[in-house]
């Protein structure tokens, strides 16, 4: 039950948005990824709710909302695509 928030306010820190899923249920978890060569925060945060029907209604309420001065993004987290044998791509 992981939700992907996309088109962040560099602003935003993860207490911030801990109180903004709040409003809709239990949150479990919140990352806020880093880029790896310059440690500044990449725009997007990761949100684990501990109810199905908690991440429904914060998906619902807060997509395409603004929030910090940005329009955000909101939807279910896809699995992260994995890298095809051999790296050949045609």
């Amino acid at each position: 039950m992981t939700i992907y928030v996309g088109n962040l306010s560099f602003d935003a820190e993860v207490g911030d948005l801990e109180h903004l899923f709040a409003e809709y249920g239990s949150v479990r978890k919140c990352s806020l990824p880093l880029d790896r060569d310059s440690g500044r925060k990449r725009g997007f945060a990761f949100i684990d709710m501990a109810d199905a029907n908690d991440e429904t209604k914060a998906i619902t309420a807060l997509q395409d909302v603004e929030w910090m001065g940005r329009m955000i993004r909101v939807n279910k987290a896809e699995p992260r695509p994995t890298a095809s044998a051999g790296g050949a791509r045609w």
